[in-house]
């Protein structure tokens, strides 16, 4: 196995100033992995649905190269539900529901396969989950992970445990600063630099994102959209391209992780296109390349100093 990915498999309400979508399958885990599917197709989940999540995305996913193995079936539950409204600029939200659901009794024990997976994308979890499943990968190449203010006001030790344990964490700006103490990204990154990674991404949203390490720094910008349909999904679906695209080039060095970066830029800016996953589903290869040298082109620029 390629890469496996743990986080949620869920149902989403989604109320922006400019439409509305009841119960779209959304979820951290089928985001990143549709993502990484168009750069990775050996790769897998581990997440758990109620007997309410639809087969017929099952089957879209399967289609896409994902291995569905690790995706428990709890007959007679129901799938994780967020409900959510975003202000007219769409960088704020409001949570208005919260149903965890079968994500109570995520116990994961990964198969043979999962277990020699090569990356490893620990989503937005219980950091619990996320290191029980840490535990049973035998020995990956590249370890990502996520997380939220939510785990860092409620199980910062044990957070702080796994984030010791990985090679890059992804969060966004706020987070960085609250698990930092810092109010600069700069401070802030090196800060949560010692606790362990030796790289971190910080995801900005309009405003792109950040990659540090301990002696440089790299900033991609976002890509200017005409409409903004839906943001929900955009960090999950950044993370699993930028991991996608590591995965496919097996190269980590700082360069390359610069590429990840525009890459995992690009498939966010899909992801706001439609509600829920829908544009990730219908994506073309030529469309991932043209916009991915839209970026390229947002940010190459000659310069000549003069002097007088």
């Amino acid at each position: 196995m390629k890469l496996v990915t743990v986080g949620t498999v869920a149902f989403d309400n989604i109320e922006t100033p400019f439409g509305r979508a009841d119960k779209v399958v959304g979820g951290a885990a089928t985001y990143i992995s549709l993502a990484a599917s168009y750069f990775v197709r050996d790769q897998g989940i581990v997440s758990v649905i109620g007997d309410d999540f639809p087969q017929g995305m099952m089957h879209r996913m399967r289609e896409r190269g994902i291995n569905l193995d690790g995706l428990e079936l709890m007959p007679g539950k129901e799938s994780f539900f967020w409900s959510g409204k975003y202000h007219y600029d769409m960088n704020s939200r409001d949570t208005l529901e919260t149903r965890l659901n079968v994500l109570q009794d995520l116990d994961p024990d990964l198969n043979p396969a999962y277990r020699r997976a090569e990356y490893l994308m620990l989503g937005n979890l219980d950091p619990a989950v996320q290191a029980k499943v840490l535990d049973q990968v035998e020995s990956p190449s590249l370890v990502v992970m996520d997380t939220m203010n939510f785990w860092m006001d409620n199980a910062l030790d044990k957070l702080r445990d796994v984030i010791s344990r990985v090679d890059i964490l992804a969060i966004n700006d706020s987070e960085a600063r609250q698990l930092s103490d810092e109010h600069s990204l700069v401070r802030a990154a090196h800060a949560i630099m010692e606790m362990g990674p030796q790289y971190l991404v910080v995801k900005k949203g309009e405003h792109g994102a950040l990659l540090f390490n301990k002696k440089r720094v790299f900033f991609a910008p976002a890509m200017p959209l005409d409409e903004v349909v839906d943001p929900t999904g955009a960090g999950d679906t950044f993370a699993g391209g930028f991991i996608g695209y590591l995965a496919r080039s097996g190269d980590h060095s700082f360069n390359n992780l610069k590429r990840a970066i525009i890459v995992g830029s690009a498939m966010a800016s899909f992801c706001c296109e439609k509600f829920g996953v829908e544009r990730l589903l219908e994506l073309k290869q030529e469309e991932i390349d043209l916009r991915i040298q839209q970026f390229v082109d947002l940010v190459d620029f000659d310069i000549k100093l003069v002097r007088e």
